[in-house]
């Protein structure tokens, strides 16, 4: 999973709430940091900020990233009630919209809900995998 956010205190409570439900983290602290990892590295899933600063925001995050990753997965976060550019990155593919703070239960269950939306879709195909190499981009 990457967990993209410009404030280092999200990007760690996320990361270590992930780790221990089991997951495999990398972070990246922009959106373009973001979209260089997703180039070299496939992630099953992408939890994405909407507000950046400086850098792009989260609608464009998005918009780039499913330009080199058509079928990436994410959610987005937010400290903030969900707004028009929420919806657009909906719009384009995203899942669901969580508000900070993160409680480890609706973290867990956006998590899980968001890597099984395409699953149920290919029952019988196979699934896939939800382990990922760590990498952490922000340092």
């Amino acid at each position: 999973i990457l967990v993209v956010d410009d404030v280092f205190e999200q990007l760690d409570i996320a990361s270590r709430m992930l780790g221990f439900l089991g997951y495999l983290v990398r972070t990246a602290d922009s959106g373009e940091a973001a979209v260089a990892c997703l180039g070299e590295h496939p992630a099953d899933l992408v939890i994405l900020d909407m507000l950046m600063d400086p850098g792009i925001d989260g609608l464009e995050t998005y918009r780039r990233i499913k330009q080199i990753r058509p079928d990436q997965k994410a959610i987005i976060a937010s400290g903030y009630a969900e707004t028009d550019a929420v919806r657009q990155t909906q719009a384009l593919g995203a899942g669901r919209f969580i508000k900070k703070p993160y409680s480890l239960e609706n973290l867990g269950m956006a998590v899980r809900m968001e890597l099984d939306r395409g699953a149920i879709q290919r029952a019988g195909q196979g699934s896939g995998s939800d382990t990922l190499t760590h990498l952490n981009t922000s340092g």
